[in-house]
């Protein structure tokens, strides 16, 4: 389902930052070739490495994802029209309060989340239900909703289906389908997209915050889709407790599991620790923009794992909270996304990471 280009809604293209030249410490990322996914002998092959990379590292990249690097710029350029050319005033009928409604749908505005040292975010979004067609937009983004619609649809038809398919028989349950079934593009269902910038901070807040732009977590859904950009800024924490840079390259897709899928995999696929720190001396002072697609269960989905997987009855069960008391996506979203940020959260002095208990199950921001 290839995303259209339109010709008739011109638009200024984003500036390219180039890649940074500084010596950074990678993480060794596998690399998914989506096009192989086509067929099942190619999809055996493939869900190979992506349980090895969910049951190690957490990350992967995709290539050949259907998009060319064309359409992918193409989105780039459409996203920075959220932030660049839609004013304050038009933002602010746009803006919802997501501490109250416990989803992100509309814009967040910078300065929202605490970080540290008494320092703020400097990161606005513009968040959208999966079916972008459902809600208004501002007005400088309608000329490019059928794209922004068909790009959508591409993510949770092609890229995160393929992957659910790919951690289903990775799971050796009976129904490839079975994680697909509970993901559906539906009503009931609130994986979204999301357009992103980071705003460059002053010295002061770097120095208060250790560099740290958004503090160490798991995302809230089942998979998240990172369109690669080329600022450095993300790091995941690896098994061996340090925090890596990711790579960036051309026209691939950086993929991470999220706190549900741990859920539904009974500890076998693990959300990912990630987060998001100063760029590389040579790439600072810039806006970083990002385009994501995050995919969550259907509302009504009881948040417990595939236990007839015949892999979880082998190496068992790791469950985040017992069977009878998990939340239902519903209502593990609408706790996490209402508390993320301004939550008041413990430190552990052990750890020296911040707690905080979300249904019963205890949620960690690492520093």
């Amino acid at each position: 389902m290839p995303v259209p280009v339109a010709v008739a809604a011109s638009i200024p293209q984003y500036p390219r930052v180039p890649v940074t030249r500084e010596d950074l410490e990678y993480a060794g990322l596998p690399i998914i070739d989506l096009s192989m996914a086509d067929t099942y002998e190619g999809r055996v092959e493939l869900a190979k490495d992506v349980t090895k990379a969910m049951t190690t590292i957490g990350f992967f990249y995709i290539i050949n994802h259907g998009l060319t690097q064309a359409q992918n710029d193409r989105m780039f350029d459409i996203a920075n029209v959220a932030f660049d050319h839609v004013s304050e005033e038009e933002k602010q009928i746009y803006t919802t309060s997501f501490e109250k409604t416990g989803q992100y749908i509309g814009y967040k505005p910078r300065q929202q989340w605490h970080i540290k040292g008494g320092v703020s975010d400097q990161i606005e979004q513009y968040n959208m239900d999966h079916d972008i067609m459902k809600d208004e937009h501002p007005k400088p983004l309608r000329p490019f909703l059928s794209e922004m619609d068909a790009f959508s649809r591409h993510c949770h038809f092609h890229v995160v289906h393929s992957i659910l398919r790919l951690l289903a028989i990775g799971l050796e349950l009976p129904d490839e389908e079975a994680l697909v079934n509970v993901h559906q593009f539906s009503e009931d269902n609130e994986s979204a997209a999301r357009f992103m910038k980071y705003y460059p901070r002053t010295d002061d807040e770097e120095f208060k915050t250790d560099g740290v732009w958004l503090k160490g977590h798991t995302d809230i859904g089942s998979i998240s889709v990172l369109w690669s950009q080329p600022i450095s800024a993300l790091q995941i924490l690896g098994q061996d407790g340090k925090w890596r840079w990711i790579r960036h390259i051309d026209n691939a897709l950086v993929i991470n599991a999220g706190d549900v899928m741990e859920f539904l995999s009974g500890g076998y696929y693990k959300a990912t620790i990630h987060r998001v720190v100063q760029p590389p001396a040579d790439q600072r002072g810039y806006e970083r923009l990002g385009v994501f697609y995050f995919c969550k269960a259907d509302d009504n989905i009881k948040l417990v794992p595939f236990a007839e997987s015949p892999v979880l009855q082998r190496v068992g069960i790791k469950r985040l909270c017992d069977d009878e008391v998990a939340p239902t996506m519903l209502e593990w979203r609408k706790s996490r996304t209402a508390g993320y940020g301004v939550t008041d959260l413990k430190l552990n002095a052990k750890t020296g990471h911040e707690e905080e208990t979300v249904e019963g199950v205890l949620v960690t921001h690492y520093n």
